[in-house]
């Protein structure tokens, strides 16, 4: 991995973090239904939940059940890989929606590679495992290209790329390092289902195969794993 100081790396990771790129993703929709038929925005909406449906699947099996894959090291597709490999990608091709094919196909390079960062820095602080990174990497690029394959022929001129770019930049700029507890909603819910006092941890997963929580009573939740 390179060698960054440890602060880089955590301004990396919360680029990435939900706070910042679901807001960056409807800031992109946004100019996308007010440029450009309402269409291309409703899609790239809907291939987003998608993605982020399955991610909290995965990560709700786990936490719930212990679903996930020992061998690998799997316990759930890595949230912040695969948001920021698919909105990254996505923000750039909007805001370069006016430019040449050439550009705007640099720019979702550039977007891919960003979000590839982002996942790295998910393996330095021992987030994730590099199945889970690599997972919602390609994740999040199958739904980038998905889109920007769907969107490729739009109408260009309509948007100057300054203003969008402009935008886009303040909600990721403004956004970035406000905390927000997607982790602990998503294991709130994978109690809830499951029944379960406490959450599947990873180091005892993969220590005892045969390891179960202890199920709820009525005790509150707490201390929710982070995975």
């Amino acid at each position: 991995m390179p060698d960054f100081p440890l602060s880089l790396w955590l301004s990396i990771t919360a680029l990435g973090s939900v706070g910042v790129m679901i807001p960056l993703a409807l800031a992109a929709a946004a100019w996308l239904a007010f440029g450009y038929p309402w269409r291309y925005a409703c899609s790239w909406l809907a291939l987003l939940a998608a993605a982020s449906g399955a991610v909290c699947l995965t990560k709700i099996a786990f936490l719930g059940w212990g679903i996930g894959l020992r061998d690998w090291d799997f316990t759930g597709i890595s949230g912040h890989a695969m948001v920021a490999t698919a909105v990254l990608p996505v923000a750039l091709f909007v805001a370069l929606l006016p430019a040449r094919s050439a550009i705007r196909a640099s720019g979702v390079l550039l977007g891919l590679v960003a979000g590839v960062v982002v996942g790295v820095s998910r393996i330095v602080l021992n987030a994730h495992s590099i199945s889970e990174v690599v997972a919602g990497c390609g994740l999040g690029a199958i739904v980038a290209l998905l889109f920007a394959r769907l969107a490729w022929q739009a109408e260009a001129g309509k948007l100057s790329a300054t203003p969008v770019a402009a935008s886009l930049a303040l909600v990721a700029i403004t956004l970035h390092g406000i905390p927000v507890p997607t982790q602990h909603w998503i294991t709130e819910i994978a109690l809830h289902l499951s029944g379960h006092e406490r959450p599947y941890v990873r180091a005892r997963w993969k220590a005892e195969r045969h390891y179960t929580p202890t199920r709820r009573t009525d005790a509150p939740l707490t201390h929710p794993a982070i995975v």
